[in-house]
């Protein structure tokens, strides 16, 4: 039986082609042992994460109290004039958008890793709501209320990012560069700010939410129509940016002053809304016509506290009339937070947890409907606030709820009188600094001029159609130019460069491309090319199926074009030549020119950027091995330098590289799409490798660095060309003792004198 059962093994080994005697290699069982070592801890550590606060909570200190009561206190007097100035935008009642923000400042800090990021509404998402809720209503029209619409927004979008997070697939935002994020939202707050200005002159009797450029076209046209609302907007909005310009010219002028001035600068917002607010009452209150309106557009009635609490009401008709939506709503959702609580981590010296943070919105979102929330994520500008404050944990959210919960039960009689142009002023002065400055989209142009492009693009798109196409846009252009990076990476055929370090004698040798690039090198530097019949390139991308084909052409055209023919075309007849090479011109010696070329003898291919490789680029590789060979008419060496991925290695010692074998006995496809059963005729001859020579030994365990069962697998490109060149003398020695022997066959006759030391 156990005969049997070795025959039968011996049996399914050949019919999988697997060698008998395999090459060591990883496998899928150490793949699976690395990815937890200690699944039981892992879960733990897993289940720990969700809740940071645990991590902290236990060493709370009246230090860290009173950075926390400064900035929750501080971001509270903002949220509250913001939220609501935010609601209407999202074309809800003002009191929606301070259940957002309630909701948004104190669910997050259970769950946070930020302790700067202030959730809760914000001006693009804002407008994304109040557009869903005019998509809704255009095509159902007054079958859902707008609340409604809004919180099933919110929990829908909530869910679906809650979900990215706890399946840790919080990655998949890396795919959206900054440039592409900076691109709509500078087109978003251009959007905001055109579709406040009506609001801010009281004009009226147009759409303020077409397309941009035509918001603006008609602001100019109805400046005839401006009300006495302009008087406020407008001098709220000069107020603001004074006291701003003010607070930050005193900080320079007065630096000992500095925490003074910028609390000053903090609390223009509420300044300036109680001064609007109490000249709004004392003029509408003697101006109010029979038909009970007043003079300018003010909030009026604000219902007091929660007034809508339960469990959120979720249509299924409703959520398939928004289905088209839901997309760009969830993107902007966890886009503009990421982005926002990176750059306060890199700020402030902390690193944040992207999928934890997706949990925090999806948790805050989803809960928050049941307060009657709309879509709530990070806000730039409280976040702003909130560091410049001198936050120190993620609780200071809950003194920022503290002050929304007593504007909600206690300043709600005081917000009937507010302007509408005055909410106007904070939202154009809030949003307005979200706007590229020229100093950054330069940087975007001298960094990458592409990626300068795709920031354009997704502005102008934004302003001139919608932020849905403009967000779009920059995500289909982005992934695009992913796209082409990847299929078409930059490669190059390397020489050497010896360097001796100064007030020492110390040399060292470094491989830089033989063609000279721009601002690489100095032009005075020369560059000497490998031996001849030594081949060095380096791929400057993972080997995979997109861009594979691009290294096939570049090492088999530079063959052709810089070494000798192995077989002498001349002696061919015109009948018996290929009809893709038909052959020289009449009267061009195509033999003399070939004849002055150097013989191939290695190529060495320099790995070090190469962190993936799939079985079409193995596939590939074999190609090239097979289409040199065939140029050459001789076997031809393959080194490979600083494979430092085991997969790597694997996947090229299965195509039959690394190991020295002869290239007649390696597989010819290891990628079949049609199985084809025919063979290819190459002369037979063992490879016997030679870089025993040159051998690296570690100096801790006096054992070779890379196995000794792959010769031709190299730690370091200098071993790898050293490997090249001791094969290429021993070629040239073997040719030279060939000469004085006796006449061969034809056959044999033919490949010494192809490899004789003249013709390299």
């Amino acid at each position: 039986m156990a005969s049997l059962a070795a025959r039968l093994k011996s049996f399914g080994k050949r019919v999988i082609g697997q060698p008998e005697d395999p090459v060591p290699v990883v496998t899928v069982k150490d793949w699976v042992h690395n990815i937890s070592k200690d699944p039981k801890r892992d879960v733990l550590n897993y289940l720990e994460g969700l809740f940071p606060i645990f991590g902290w909570i236990s060493r709370y200190n009246f230090g860290w109290l009173y950075g926390d009561v400064v900035a929750g206190l501080t971001v509270g007097i903002v949220v509250v004039p913001q939220s609501m100035s935010y609601a209407q935008i999202a074309t809800l009642p003002t009191q929606y958008g301070l259940y957002s923000a309630f909701v948004g400042v104190l669910l997050y800090c259970l769950f946070a890793t930020s302790k700067d990021v202030s959730i809760g509404p914000v001006a693009v998402m804002s407008l994304t709501v109040s557009r869903i809720i005019a998509t809704v209503n255009e095509h159902h029209p007054d079958v859902w209320p707008a609340p409604q619409i809004a919180t099933t927004v919110a929990f829908i979008c909530g869910f679906i990012v809650l979900a990215i997070g706890i399946l840790r697939l919080g990655w998949l935002v890396e795919f959206i560069p900054a440039p592409a994020v900076s691109g709509f939202m500078t087109g978003s707050a251009i959007n905001i700010v055109a579709g406040q200005v009506p609001g801010l002159l009281g004009e009226s009797g147009f759409d303020t939410r077409a397309a941009t450029y035509k918001v603006i076209i008609n602001c100019f046209k109805y400046l005839p129509v401006t009300k006495l609302d302009a008087a406020f907007g407008l001098t709220g909005l000069f107020c603001l940016y004074a006291i701003r310009i003010a607070c930050d010219y005193l900080t320079k002028r007065f630096p000992r002053r500095q925490r003074l001035f910028f609390f000053i600068s903090v609390f223009r917002n509420a300044f300036v809304i109680i001064v609007l607010t109490i000249a709004s009452w004392l003029y509408c209150r003697g101006h109010k016509s029979k038909s009970g309106k007043y003079p300018i557009k003010i909030l009026m009635t604000v219902p007091r506290g929660f007034q809508h609490i339960g469990p959120p009401v979720i249509d299924r008709d409703l959520v398939a009339a928004m289905a088209g939506e839901i997309p760009v709503a969830t993107i902007i959702l966890l886009l503009e937070h990421i982005a926002i609580s990176k750059s306060f981590g890199r700020l402030n010296g902390y690193k944040i947890n992207p999928n934890q943070e997706l949990i925090a919105i999806g948790v805050t979102n989803t809960i928050g409907t049941v307060f009657g929330a709309y879509p709530a994520t990070g806000s730039f500008s409280r976040s702003a606030l909130k560091s410049k404050s001198g936050v120190r944990t993620p609780a200071a959210g809950i003194l920022t709820a503290i002050v929304v919960i007593v504007a909600l039960y206690g300043l709600t009689p005081a917000f009937f009188w507010i302007p509408s142009a005055g909410l106007s002023a904070v939202v154009i002065h809030a949003v307005a600094d979200l706007v590229a400055s020229p100093r950054q989209v330069y940087s975007f142009w001298r960094v990458s001029p592409l990626e300068f492009v795709i920031w354009l693009a997704a502005v102008l798109v934004t302003v001139f159609s919608t932020i849905e196409n403009g967000i779009y846009t920059s995500i289909c252009a982005s992934l695009a130019l992913l796209l082409v990076r990847l299929a078409h990476p930059r490669g190059y055929f390397l020489g050497r460069v010896t360097l001796r370090e100064e007030r020492s004698s110390v040399i060292r040798e470094v491989f830089v491309p033989l063609t000279q690039r721009p601002g690489i090198l100095h032009p005075a530097v020369k560059v000497e090319p490998p031996p001849p019949g030594i081949v060095v390139y380096r791929f400057e991308e993972s080997a995979l199926y997109p861009n594979i084909s691009l290294l096939n052409d570049a090492l088999v055209d530079y063959v052709k074009a810089n070494t000798r023919r192995g077989r002498d075309m001349s002696q061919v007849r015109m009948s018996d030549r290929p009809w893709n090479d038909p052959g020289p011109k009449p009267g061009h010696d195509e033999n003399a020119e070939n004849m002055a070329k150097p013989i191939l003898q290695a190529i060495v291919l320099d790995f070090s950027g190469v962190s993936h490789i799939d079985t079409t680029a193995v596939q590939a590789l074999i190609d090239t091995r097979t289409e040199v060979e065939r140029w050459a008419d001789k076997p031809v060496d393959f080194h490979f330098a600083t494979i430092l991925s085991p997969w790597i290695r694997r996947a090229l010692v299965a195509g039959g590289f690394g190991t020295g074998a002869s290239s007649s006995n390696a597989p010819t496809e290891i990628a079949p799409v049609v199985p084809y059963r025919g063979g290819r005729t190459l002369p037979e001859e063992n490879k016997v490798s030679d870089v025993e020579a040159i051998e690296e030994i570690s100096e801790d365990s006096q054992a070779p660095i890379v196995p000794e069962d792959t010769p031709y697998f190299h730690f370091d490109l200098i071993s790898a060309v050293r490997a090249a060149e001791a094969g290429l003398s021993s070629t040239q020695t073997s040719a030279r003792s060939s000469m004085h022997k006796p006449p061969a066959p034809s056959v044999a006759s033919e490949a010494s004198s192809s490899s004789s030391p003249s013709a390299v």
